[in-house]
């Protein structure tokens, strides 16, 4: 039986997106199910769209989600280079060998010429493709056009009349007609090859078992398919992914602003890698049980081609959120804390590295809000009431503030706080069962009004903890300054 070999091949013009992500870990998780090998390969030759750090963006993208390689430019191995550009005379050779066996052919057309040919050919409301007119020139008749300075790309000679069939690990059989392909470029004028030639012939050397990529390079297959053929190579298995639609159900494109679409974005708000490669799994694939949480190694176990749907996969946001935020609640809280700082100090709330004193505090802090987070950046405007110098009151909270008993309870609260010299949850606790005792308020009639007159807010988490963070004289002054102005309240 062939090992198994699958490929990620990205092109380092731009940021790892999740379309391509996804792609990239499907690749991985079957190979990883049947003990193979996972390659990652750059397709560089698109010189024109390459970006400084493309490659390196993909790759670290693909380390922060977990996704490793057994061979790629950083781990060598013995099926390289695993650049195109470092491969360009693999590629002429192949080249050089279907010109001599003419199934390919030096193509003299210009941009301005196939364009118009295009042109036409829509107007009279046909299926664009190559003419073919130098398809069978003399060398007098080439050497003409070259003295003329023009420069030839080299086509595939595609045959007519040809049924292309292949069977879709995913889609079942798919059938293309050669006769609506046209001849196509395999090299540019430039020597470069085109990603149908230098795919199909990384693929074959590299000896990739299965081609697994998204649903829009189906119609790539048939050309590929044909230099297959041309070559006498093995031909993979291919599966096509279903299409990635926004939340709106519509397709997915990359000025939607209804989606965040690079992983580094993810990163960057504070998504974890795990979360983010779950969500990713469930976008087209569907395990065998009604569970929806795996862990990277649980897939490799549960992954199979035969579970992926035809259908087109919703991106969910509010899945992905719940997700996250499952994640976040199992993570460790010092996993959190040193996620959430670097948040603190975008928003300027402190500068690092903290004293020790300033880790516990914030230690505490994150802790107060772990459960609630959905992506660890929401950790700074949740917990904008501990750094506020001055409190607001919304007409919800000044209605809480005009009830009769208000001064009552807060005078005997501050009270209790002037006893005090320490100010844990633990005393905050039993202080309030004190000012319960002595004033006969208890529940929200007790505790809501001390919550709204420190934090300005009606709602929040444990009241114990959060008076106990804010600080025994932030507290005081706060109450202290409602208690003198508390007639003016009720007056209200």
């Amino acid at each position: 039986m062939r090992r198994v070999r699958t490929r990620y091949a990205p092109s380092p013009t731009g940021h790892l997106h999740i379309g391509n992500a996804r792609t990239a870990l499907f690749s991985y998780l079957f190979a990883k199910k049947h003990g193979g090998d996972y390659i990652l390969r750059i397709e560089d030759t698109d010189t024109e769209r390459n970006i400084a750090g493309g490659e390196y963006s993909q790759m670290e993208g693909l380390h922060w989600l977990g996704i490793d390689w057994d061979e790629s430019i950083d781990k060598g191995g013995s099926y390289g280079p695993y650049r195109c550009l470092e491969r360009m005379d693999i590629y002429k050779k192949y080249i050089d060998q279907l010109l001599a066996e003419g199934k390919a052919y030096k193509s003299y057309s210009t941009p301005e010429e196939i364009e118009k040919e295009r042109e036409e050919q829509l107007a009279r409301g046909e299926t664009p493709k190559y003419s073919g007119w130098d398809r069978d020139l003399t060398p007098e008749q080439q050497a003409k056009l070259e003295a003329e300075g023009r420069i030839p790309s080299i086509r595939f000679r595609v045959p007519e009349g040809k049924s292309i069939i292949f069977e879709d690990a995913v889609r079942g059989t798919v059938k293309f007609d050669s006769d609506g392909i046209g001849d196509f470029v395999i090299m540019r004028p430039d020597g470069r090859p085109t990603y149908n030639f230098a795919c199909v012939i990384d693929d074959a050397l590299m000896e990739i078992s299965h081609v697994i990529r998204g649903e829009e390079h189906i119609s790539n297959t048939p050309r590929q398919l044909l230099i297959y053929e041309a070559f006498g190579f093995e031909v993979p298995q291919f599966a096509h992914l279903p299409l990635i639609l926004n939340p709106e159900g519509k397709k997915m494109s990359k000025r939607d602003e209804s989606i965040i679409q690079f992983i580094n974005q993810y990163k960057e708000l504070g998504f974890l890698p795990e979360a983010l490669v779950n969500f990713m799994a469930l976008l087209g694939w569907a395990p065998e049980v009604e569970e929806e949480i795996f862990s990277l190694a649980e897939l490799c176990q549960n992954f199979s081609l035969e579970r992926i749907s035809k259908a087109p996969a919703v991106f969910d946001t509010g899945k992905l959120k719940w997700m996250n935020n499952h994640y976040i609640k199992k993570a460790s809280l010092e996993r959190i804390v040193e996620l959430a700082l670097p948040y603190f100090e975008q928003a300027n709330r402190i500068t690092l590295p903290l004293s020790e004193i300033q880790k516990q505090w914030f230690t505490r802090l994150v802790a107060l809000y772990q459960e609630k987070l959905d992506q660890v950046s929401s950790i700074v405007p949740l917990t904008e009431i501990f750094f506020r110098s001055e409190i607001e009151y919304n007409e919800e909270a000044k209605q809480v503030l005009t009830g009769e008993h208000i001064p009552i309870v807060l005078s005997a609260f501050l009270t209790q706080l002037e006893a005090e010299e320490e100010f844990t949850p633990n005393q905050i606790k039993a202080m309030f069962k004190r000012v319960q005792k002595e004033t006969g308020y208890k529940g929200k009639q007790l505790f809501m009004p001390i919550r709204v007159v420190v934090t300005g807010e009606v709602h929040g988490p444990d009241l114990n903890e959060t008076l106990s963070l804010i600080g025994m004289e932030t507290v005081k002054q706060r109450i202290k300054r409602l208690v003198d102005s508390h007639d003016l309240l009720v007056r209200k």
